[in-house]
């Protein structure tokens, strides 16, 4: 799961190391975005905790993931039914404890709007040491990842794993990322760490704005 750089001229995104094609790029989406305060966190990059892959998958069902971050609660209301081997496998991980006091380590601000999260070593590589199959991916049409969106990261087919990104405005990629939830309350959080721009300035990199996901609850 690399972390690459976007190639905007040539009209095409690395996202968790997989090239993709997409529509032509824009210059800067525009991002409204409500004043928010984030608390000082302890959370840095560390060795992933160890998390037994589930043994086998749960019937799909609706639920919702919170991801409790320094910067104010995310829900994201989840689509087990479309993509239940994902949320089997983000279920045993969040309640195992894999993302807690964990950096969201990149973000997207041209072309592609993403945060992405997941990777508890926050160098973009990390990963439970096990990966599984592709699910619910969308037709490849304009904006097939709107606003709200939240998708696994992956480095080829069928090799996800922990990271997932959350799109903060409508973006258009290849058809190669499960969607596995949208974001029913947070949002505006996302859009301000977006608004805040990458660290060091340029499109592509960890958020000036550090966002941390102290646990997450799952319901």
């Amino acid at each position: 799961m690399k972390r690459s750089a976007i190639a905007l001229l040539v009209g095409v995104v690395l996202l968790g190391g997989t090239l993709t094609t997409v529509a032509s790029a824009a210059t800067k989406a525009p991002v409204k975005a409500a004043k928010i305060v984030c608390k000082a966190t302890k959370a840095k990059g560390h060795t992933p905790k160890k998390v037994t892959p589930p043994a086998k998958m749960t019937p799909g069902k609706m639920g919702k993931f919170t991801l409790v971050t320094n910067c104010g609660n995310i829900v994201i209301q989840t689509n087990g039914v479309r993509a239940p081997v994902t949320l089997t496998a983000l279920t045993a991980l969040a309640k195992g404890g894999y993302f807690n006091g964990s950096l969201c380590h990149r973000l997207t601000t041209q072309g592609l709007y993403v945060l992405q999260c997941g990777d508890p070593t926050a160098t973009g590589t990390g990963g439970p040491g096990f990966t599984y199959q592709d699910e619910n991916l969308p037709a490849q049409v304009a904006n097939n990842y709107p606003a709200g969106s939240v998708a696994m990261a992956n480095s080829g087919p069928s090799t996800n794993g922990s990271q997932f990104f959350l799109v903060y405005a409508n973006t258009t990629l290849g058809a190669s990322y499960t969607i596995w939830g949208k974001i029913t309350s947070g949002l505006d959080i996302v859009k301000a760490i977006a608004k805040a721009g990458v660290k060091g300035g340029g499109a592509d990199g960890a958020p000036a704005k550090t966002v941390a996901i102290e646990k997450v609850i799952v319901s």
